[in-house]
């Protein structure tokens, strides 16, 4: 990877040709500081989990890239997310870096500050310090998290004659052209990554309640500014939570659901344009991600009036019920999907308790039947952590097919989801969505719900609505 192909950017378009008076000018007079810069609390935590990776495959070189920028449109980019694997390892969150672990020993190759020796820091749109802000220096990246850094140009010479060597595939086209493919062990690496990540170390768990923490402020922030709701809409309550995040984090963790009436009943409805009608329920699904990645998701339906029909809270207390049953099936040696499996039960009998399913309950729940699932639709419970959807590679064997360990942080969040054109419900049905999702700990004797501090029970949400529109 030279300096040109990495300071070389698809979205720097239309630039000028500059005066050489100018360029004479910007090229002096600048200074060159370092800054101080004190030891990243992940430091040793990454460094423990550098040592396992490399444990599991000795003798192997390993090849983690954080990711570069993507174009959102022409000439601009999206703000850069880290690729989780490798912020995991490390603690880098800068734009193309590369962590390289060979006998153990870990490299960081980074892409460091706009040097004063080429334009770059003046002129790069992507880079440059002058447009884009000051990057850390190889020193101040290393003083941080306490690994050795190297200049990203010297990565092709050190991935060059060596044995054998796995990367992480699909984070970087330009790693991945630097080293030649053997798919079936980059693809176990890839797997190995994720399941070391299923368990949490007491950090990570501190991490993901904050990140819990800032949505309860952000749930609070909506409801307080309830009546710019009414008046704008689903637009207002997303700005309104993203301000939040965005303050006290480093984003929101996964664009937000705010479905207000029959919106509801699509899964990911990420459009949040419509109204807010008082009578109607909204369904809040939600999740701020700290300044470490790690992300909550948590789900609330509310009523926009603040109060209840009869018939929304029979169904909302439904689906209440089904959620209480998920978590207390959370505990170590329990089966993942055993969170699933209890919530349905409840869910289903419910919905033959309306007289909606087309056989028994028993028939219903069965593998090869699942009707019941025409009102569900989703599962349950995922994993959570720096993805909302975390340790996606793993073999499915082990997750979502194995058995939950303490450490292990889970959603659950059953639903129940009545179309607007669904024929088979009554009229007074259509249109209704609800789900209620929470994040457990998995505890040595059970879950601790990492969400709680935002109510569940229908009185209680009817209380706090109150009192936070005063």
């Amino acid at each position: 990877m030279s300096a040109d192909e990495t300071t070389t950017s698809a979205t720097q378009t239309h630039d000028p040709v500059l005066p050489q008076a100018y360029l004479d000018f910007m090229r002096q007079g600048w200074g060159d500081t370092e800054a101080d810069v004190a030891a990243h609390p992940i430091t040793p935590w990454a460094q423990a989990r550098r040592e396992r990776l490399a444990d599991q495959f000795p003798g192997e070189r390993l090849v983690v890239p954080v990711g570069t920028f993507k174009v959102r449109s022409n000439d601009t980019d999206y703000r850069f997310r880290a690729e989780t694997a490798h912020t995991w390892l490390c603690g880098n969150q800068t734009s193309d870096a590369v962590l390289v672990i060979d006998g153990g020993e870990a490299v960081l190759y980074a892409r460091p500050r706009s040097s004063r020796e080429t334009d770059e820091f003046f002129r790069d749109r992507v880079y440059g310090e002058l447009w884009s802000g000051r990057r850390p220096s190889l020193d101040e990246i290393s003083r941080s998290l306490g690994v050795a850094t190297r200049h990203l140009d010297a990565l092709p010479d050190a991935l060059t004659g060596h044995g054998k060597t796995r990367v992480l595939r699909g984070v970087d086209h330009r790693v991945d052209a630097l080293v030649s493919g053997d798919g079936a062990a980059d693809a176990e690496f890839a797997k190995v990554l994720s399941e070391m990540r299923l368990v949490k170390d007491a950090w990570e768990v501190g991490e993901l309640q904050q990140a819990c923490d800032i949505t309860t402020l952000g749930f609070e922030d909506s409801v307080r500014e309830w009546d710019r709701v009414l008046e704008f809409g689903e637009r207002w309550l997303e700005g309104t939570f993203f301000r939040r995040a965005r303050t006290m984090g480093n984003d929101i963790g996964y664009d937000s659901i705010v479905g207000g009436g029959r919106h509801a009943t699509t899964l990911h409805w990420i459009d949040n344009t419509g109204p807010m009608t008082p009578g109607d329920l909204v369904l809040l699904d939600m999740g701020a991600e700290a300044t470490s990645l790690y992300t909550a998701d948590v789900t609330r339906t509310l009523p926009i009036s603040g109060t209840w029909t009869p018939l929304q809270r029979d169904l909302y207390t439904l689906v209440l019920r089904a959620q209480e049953a998920g978590i207390a099936a959370v505990r170590p040696g329990a089966p993942i999907q055993g969170t699933h499996v209890a919530a349905m039960e409840v869910l289903a009998h419910g919905l033959g308790d309306m007289g909606l399913l087309p056989c028994s309950v028993e028939e219903a729940l069965d593998v090869d039947s699942k009707v019941y699932a025409r009102w569900t639709l989703h599962g349950t419970s995922h994993m959570l952590g720096m993805d909302v959807h975390d340790c996606a590679a793993a073999d499915p064997e082990v997750y979502p097919r194995g058995d939950l360990a303490e450490g292990m942080v889970l959603t659950v969040e059953p639903g129940l989801y009545f179309q607007a054109e669904d024929l088979l419900v009554p009229e007074e049905l259509r249109g209704i969505g609800i789900r209620i999702e929470d994040d457990i700990l998995v505890t040595a004797d059970g879950g601790r719900n990492l969400s709680a501090a935002l109510p569940r029970d229908p009185d209680e949400i009817q209380d706090w609505m109150a009192r936070l529109r005063g």
